[in-house]
């Protein structure tokens, strides 16, 4: 049998019990030397020398309507696949670029 995979939102969480906020209050009072790192251990600055920010962000995308020029969407839609992308490319682009210059 395949397991329910369960997934929650802020909205739709659960109510803390107050056993769960006893234990999450008695973790958080533990030190850190008990934290066990066995199989995890710990970064070194080393290791996070050439670490890059945002990296793997990936914005959340929303779908919407929008109105444009045909040529505009002719010219995207010439450059093949993906032509949304490139709007989003486009758009986001310029948006930076206000911020910029803000």
């Amino acid at each position: 049998m395949k397991p329910k995979i369960v997934s929650y939102t802020w909205e739709t969480l659960p109510p803390m019990t107050e056993e769960r906020k006893l234990h999450l209050r008695a973790l958080a009072e533990r030190p850190d030397s008990e934290i066990d790192l066995t199989d995890i251990p710990e970064t070194t600055e080393e290791q996070w020398k050439n670490a890059k920010r945002g990296l793997f962000y990936r914005p959340m995308k929303k779908q919407i309507t929008a109105r444009v020029d045909a040529d505009v969407l002719a010219w995207l839609k010439a450059e093949g696949k993906g032509y949304q992308s490139r709007i989003n490319a486009i758009l986001r682009r310029e948006m930076l670029a206000a911020l910029k210059r803000a």
